[in-house]
């Protein structure tokens, strides 16, 4: 999971220099798994549309569940959704945290799957 305190780290420190401190290693540790538990991510997934792209969201994971796709994202990807372009959008609440692309090959299997911002 080394791939997601790399994301998470930036918008962390921010915190704690808005806050006026310089946070010790020790302190960001804990920070973000404190963060990360209370944390959501969202799956989008890249497809044409119109004449254009959109992102399609297709799944939206809390702690708890996000486990698997946070240890082996390239495969968790490719075995629940297919091959595509890919977006992690990671959420604090309401606050934007970070983003990662992914992009496994294969058949898609997320074509006749909902768009979690259509239902």
């Amino acid at each position: 999971m080394e791939w997601v305190w790399v994301l998470f780290k930036g918008y962390i420190y921010k915190q704690f220099t808005r806050e006026g401190k310089e946070p010790s290693e020790e302190e960001l540790q804990h920070e973000f798994m404190r963060l990360l538990g209370a944390s959501t991510v969202t799956v989008l997934v890249q497809e044409p549309w119109q004449g254009s792209v959109r992102f399609k969201a297709l799944a939206r994971y809390t702690w708890d569940e996000m486990t698997p796709l946070l240890h082996d994202p390239m495969n968790y990807l490719l075995e629940t959704f297919g091959g595509g372009n890919f977006k992690l959008n990671f959420h604090e609440g309401w606050n934007f945290v970070a983003t990662q692309n992914f992009k496994p090959q294969g058949e898609p299997k997320w074509h006749d799957m909902p768009d979690l911002d259509a239902v």
